[in-house]
């Protein structure tokens, strides 16, 4: 029967495959998630067009088979596996696996992308280091830098942490008119118990109206409770009641408090509340080193001024500025001052006593008189270092500096006081025993030439020299820097930085004068060197250096500038050593000197300062 049967099957032609050549290997891919040969037939319809790689067409030997294989299979499939529930739940478990997988790669990739990040050596500093590096940067200069601390924290949320937990970052709060409240309560927070850096900031302004003293009192009483942890504080309001109504919060100790500033804007204005705040942190201030305060009554109470290093007072006037006694009192109670300035107040009233020091053929000449005082004992200032004097009174400068003694002075600044030939003669008197001055400048201020002259040969350490307008600046005192007289030294040989600004009186040939003079020396005019014994004579002869074609030059070796030798040099005195070249040059305001000078002046001087030219309106003109 099953012989009969196949001999009775109809036999199909051999089929002829034509040769297209070397057939490519079948592409291999992965098999799908579910059976998908049970749920598609073999021979599925596809779109003209669109190729598939699982519906290959079949090989020769197997074409029949297939085919008789997909019949019967088929036949065989279950109704159910074509029903559209079955279809949708295989692409519900498809979509499932592959959330699942993407889940499964970004989990992945942020493991990558820490494994990268971990290599860079920034990642494995420790934030301890990091906390450091953090000060440094953001708390680098005298001020906070606000940028840079909120670039800090947008880079990453470890450096943001790391930044918030760094309590030092937080210390520095500023309130006022332009800074929120919201931010100093949460700098407080921060900030936890290290020492804080106030400022209270109420100055009037245009574009902020006026100031009101409930929002001044808001803030003193935000920063009261952490009063104890204050290491400075600074203060500027509008008038002097609002400065005492501030104030009076200052009441709990301060034993971190080490800088204390307060400010009045309006120190011009009279108001008739002169009455001093109760004693300011219960009079317990044993770090207070620096203290500035314009226009403030204090009532001058010694014990808050006691022990300071840096003391400056300004804007008081009339009735306000302080007597000589007073300043004296403040003093001998600093005695490692090293900073004084004294600014803008009015001038005390003489009386008919003086100083049992004074001379009196002195006072004839200048016509003043120095004021009485209760204590005329010296006042011993062995670390000052700094002295200003700024339109604060003629008398009250000339008192102050008879009775102080300031061996380790280096700056003084003289302002604004008429006629400064006393102070210049108090400074030759410390000069004799010791005066390391570096830099004097004299402002507005007349004074006698040769007092200036006999002080500045006494002052060897000077390297800086300003002049602003002052008219008794002449070529006579400028050619004592030039070249010195025969068998003495030159005139402070260390003066690099000259300024003569608004000084018209200034010769053009005396300052080309001096910068030719401390030039360096060539190497052909310096003096010949001893030859040893044992050298002839013929070798030991010097040979004598060629005169100069320029003008300028011309000038200079008239002057026996180049040389370093003065014109009258016997062969037993020694060479002397020359000065420093100047470095700097300030000519702004000088009018008499043109722009060709300014240019010669260039090609010897490093830095020549000098003001444009400008026209009618002050508006530059290039010329």
């Amino acid at each position: 029967m099953y012989a009969s049967s196949v001999a009775g099957a109809p036999i199909d032609p051999p089929r002829i495959r034509t040769s297209l050549g070397p057939r490519p290997p079948e592409p291999t891919s992965p098999p799908p998630p579910y059976e998908a040969h049970e749920a598609y037939p073999s021979f599925a319809p596809i779109a003209p067009g669109i190729t598939s790689r699982t519906n290959s067409l079949p090989r020769p030997q197997e074409g029949l088979a297939s085919y008789g294989d997909s019949s019967r299979s088929r036949a065989r499939r279950p109704a159910q596996n074509l029903s559209i529930p079955h279809l949708r739940e295989a692409i519900h478990t498809l979509e499932s696996r592959m959330a699942s997988l993407l889940n499964e790669r970004d989990l992945l990739e942020s493991r990558l992308e820490l494994a990268v990040r971990m290599q860079s050596p920034v990642q494995r500093l420790p934030d301890e280091l990091l906390s450091a590096i953090f000060e440094i940067g953001v708390l680098d200069g005298e001020e906070e830098d606000p940028i840079t601390l909120a670039n800090l924290m947008i880079v990453c949320r470890q450096w943001k942490d790391v930044a918030v937990d760094t309590p030092a970052l937080w210390s520095r709060i500023r309130m006022g008119t332009r800074h929120s409240f919201d931010k100093a309560r949460v700098k407080l927070e921060r900030s936890k118990t290290v020492p804080l850096y106030i400022g209270v900031d109420f100055s009037p302004r245009v574009e902020y109206g006026n100031v009101s003293t409930e929002s001044l009192m808001l803030a003193m009483d935000l920063l009261r409770p952490a009063i104890w942890r204050w290491r400075t504080f600074h203060l500027t309001v509008p008038n002097r009641p609002q400065a005492h109504a501030a104030l009076t919060r200052c009441r709990e100790r301060a034993p971190l408090l080490e800088v204390m500033s307060v400010r009045i804007c309006h120190s011009m204005q009279e108001d008739p509340f002169s009455r001093a705040p109760p004693p300011l942190f219960e009079g317990h201030t044993p770090r207070l080193r620096s203290c500035s305060f314009t226009s403030f009554n204090f009532n001058w109470d010694t014990a808050l001024v006691t022990r300071l290093r840096v003391l400056k007072l300004g804007g008081y006037w009339n009735a306000q500025s302080p007597s000589v006694d007073v300043i004296l009192g403040i003093l001998r109670a600093c005695p490692n001052l090293e900073e004084l300035a004294l600014r803008n107040m009015s001038d005390i009233e003489t009386d008919s006593c003086s100083l049992p020091d004074f001379d009196p053929s002195e006072q004839d000449s200048l016509g003043e008189r120095l004021v009485h005082v209760a204590d005329a004992r010296p006042v011993q200032l062995p670390r000052l270092v700094e002295a200003s004097f700024y339109y604060c009174g003629n008398v009250r400068t000339r008192t102050i500096l008879s009775l102080i003694s300031f061996p380790a002075l280096e700056r003084i600044e003289l302002c604004f006081l008429d006629n400064v030939s006393p102070m210049l003669e108090y400074l030759r008197r410390q000069s004799l025993t010791r005066l390391p001055l570096r830099h004097l400048r004299i402002e507005s201020s007349y004074f006698n030439e040769m007092k200036l002259v006999r002080l500045l040969k006494r002052l060897p350490a000077l390297n800086s020299l300003e002049f602003v307008d002052a008219d008794d600046v002449s070529s006579n005192l400028l050619k004592t820097f030039a070249t010195p007289a025969a068998a003495q030294t030159w005139v402070c040989p260390k003066l690099t930085s000259v300024w003569l600004e608004g000084c018209t009186s200034v010769d053009w040939e005396a300052l080309r004068a001096v910068v030719e003079s401390r030039l360096p020396a060539q190497s052909r005019a310096l003096p010949p060197q001893k030859l040893s014994r044992g050298s002839s004579s013929s070798a030991s002869t010097s040979v004598q250096p060629s005169r100069p074609t320029s003008s300028a030059s011309a000038f200079a070796y008239q002057a026996h500038i180049l040389s370093r030798v003065p014109a009258s040099t016997s062969s037993g005195h020694a060479s002397l050593i020359g000065p420093r070249r100047l470095e700097s040059l300030n000519l702004s305001r000088c009018h008499q000197i043109s722009k060709e000078m300014v240019q010669w002046l260039r090609m010897y001087v490093a830095e020549v300062k000098c003001e444009a030219t400008k026209g009618v309106w002050g508006e530059p003109v290039t010329v």
